[in-house]
């Protein structure tokens, strides 16, 4: 056998692969030669021109296009990231409206005087064991004098009674516990003084 002379590259060659054989410019299609690549750029090939819109960048020529896309795409990455972090979220408190400060405004308001008077005196004569709304009111307006029956429940019973001659004791009437004409105008009499 004889010893083949082997060309050194200069590194180990054993992981690359054989070029890949190219079509050529002849009129037999299918037809490949060695020598012309149709879709490789020779390596050989002094520095490429970079006249017509193409940039070098990590070693490789781009066009304008291809640095467009790229552009494009990292932009659309960054705003990806921003609109993750929240960025254009509407979840955040709306700023507040400025408002500016102006003097307190002093409402007044009058309100005529009532010369009615709040309680009134029941407009009937009244005797224990009576019932219904005029004892009520009885019992209200012995109640704003200060002689208490109880609760006014429209009964006229043994404590709205009490209160009655109490009231008539301190008026100088008789104590008997009905509300008779004397005791409805000292009543009226009392309630509007």
């Amino acid at each position: 056998m004889e010893a083949q002379e082997h060309h050194d590259p200069g590194y180990d060659d054993w992981f690359d692969e054989p070029e890949p054989p190219t079509e050529t410019s002849s009129a037999t299609r299918g037809v490949f030669d060695d020598s012309d690549e149709v879709w490789v750029l020779p390596e050989d090939e002094a520095a490429p021109s970079h006249g017509r819109g193409e940039i070098v960048i990590g070693g490789r020529t781009l066009t304008t296009t291809q640095l467009a896309i790229i552009a494009l795409s990292l932009l659309a990455l960054f705003f990806a990231i921003l609109a993750a972090a929240g960025v254009f979220s509407s979840g955040k408190a709306a700023v507040p409206p400025v408002t500016t400060p102006t003097a307190p405004v002093t409402v007044t308001v009058s309100t005529p005087a009532t010369t009615a008077p709040t309680t009134v005196a029941p407009k009937q004569t009244l005797s224990p064991g009576d019932t219904g709304e005029q004892v009520k009111v009885l019992q209200h307006a012995l109640t704003s004098l200060g002689y208490s029956p109880g609760k006014a429940d429209g009964n006229y019973g043994p404590s709205t009674q009490a209160a009655v001659e109490r009231f008539q004791a301190a008026s100088g009437l008789a104590a008997d516990g009905v509300v008779g004409q004397q005791t409805l105008a000292a009543l009226q009499q009392a309630l509007s003084g």
